[in-house]
């Protein structure tokens, strides 16, 4: 039974990787610090959905804690570690900068120390979309360059890469990369779009709607994310002999077991075409307050998923509207609204 290493069991990807991969027969120990950037209640309650699996255990520790990290992973010797856990968020990056490095790049460190020390066959580790940051050629695709990040969380995402890279190319430790598109779905985090946008909704609150709705978005469903995750974990990067080996179009390192892969629904929807889908399934309109860019968002964000596909056979196909009665019907339930 594959043994898997999961950062960030009890967040909103986190828990979703871990429940797949749970019903698949896996082996997962989840490492979470349980803060407080939104209701640990939430956290909570995923983490006991997920240990009503006897072949899931959890530990509550912050990555910045080595010692324990380290503990944790020699007790449990995975042979896959998946790192999800980190400061999320791009807003909340301009008001505490600080949390992104301690947790985004010491944390990830630490993460990158262990399974080197541990020679686990495939380290798994999450970036975003935001790393294109001032890129406007879309879709966004892997060998583009990306040196333009908006905001802290993006540089701190940027830095990942970087580090995972050198550690892959030092100690032949086999790497995936995967940037996120705009996840959205039942269990989601209150800070992001759908959640606060229905919630207020329902409650007769108006909804901030940034560059007067005029962002596009490539949302990617919560399970068609897991999906494409847990696919990636078979295909671990092996460093090619020469640059000959490597097909058009992929990012595989021509100096190291490393790789970059867009995880996204590779459609670029309009905001305002979002909150309409929403409005149309809560039966109920909006009171919309239209405000300007936000500092360090982007006007727009499109994957090109082809990698993703090429690697695995799946690309993430889930409508925006189908994804969004999902998550309403949850949060209906979850919340008794």
């Amino acid at each position: 039974m594959t043994r898997i290493l999961i950062t960030g069991t009890a967040g909103f990807i986190g828990f979703h990787l871990a429940r797949l991969l749970l019903s698949e027969g896996f082996r997962i120990h989840g490492y979470d610090g349980m803060t407080d950037y939104y209701d640990v209640r939430l956290k909570q309650r995923r983490h006991a959905m997920l240990l009503q699996d006897p072949n899931f255990s959890a530990t509550e520790g912050m990555l910045e804690d080595q010692a324990l990290l380290d503990q944790v992973a020699d007790d449990f010797q995975p042979e896959v570690i998946v790192h999800l856990a980190a400061q999320a968020g791009v807003r909340y990056s301009l008001e505490n900068p600080r949390a992104y490095l301690d947790s985004n790049v010491i944390g990830t460190f630490n993460v990158m120390e262990a399974a080197r020390r541990l020679q686990v066959k495939h380290l798994l580790m999450a970036s975003t979309s935001s790393v294109y940051g001032g890129n406007d050629e879309m879709p966004f695709i892997e060998t583009e360059k990306a040196d333009t990040q908006l905001t802290i969380y993006a540089a701190t995402k940027k830095a990942n890469e970087s580090m995972g890279h050198a550690y892959a190319h030092l100690w032949n430790l086999p790497t995936t990369m995967f940037r996120f598109f705009t996840v959205y779905g039942p269990w989601g985090r209150p800070d992001l779009a759908l959640y606060k946008f229905v919630d207020a909704i329902i409650d007769d609150r108006p909804i901030d709607i940034y560059n007067h709705g005029d962002m596009f978005r490539d949302f990617t469903y919560v399970d068609d994310l897991v999906r494409g995750i847990r696919l990636l974990i078979d295909a671990a990067p092996v460093r090619p002999a020469t640059k000959d080996e490597i097909a058009p179009g992929d990012s595989l390192s021509p100096v190291a077991p490393f790789r970059i892969v867009n995880i996204g629904n590779s459609d670029k929807v309009r905001l305002l075409d979002f909150v309409d889908a929403i409005e149309a399934c809560l039966g109920k309109k909006a009171i919309r307050n239209y405000m300007p860019m936000q500092m360090g968002d982007v006007p727009a964000t499109w994957a090109n998923a082809e990698l993703l596909q090429r690697l695995t056979g799946y690309r993430p196909q889930t409508d925006f509207r189908d994804g969004i009665a999902r998550f309403v019907t949850w949060f209906r339930e979850y919340y008794g609204k």
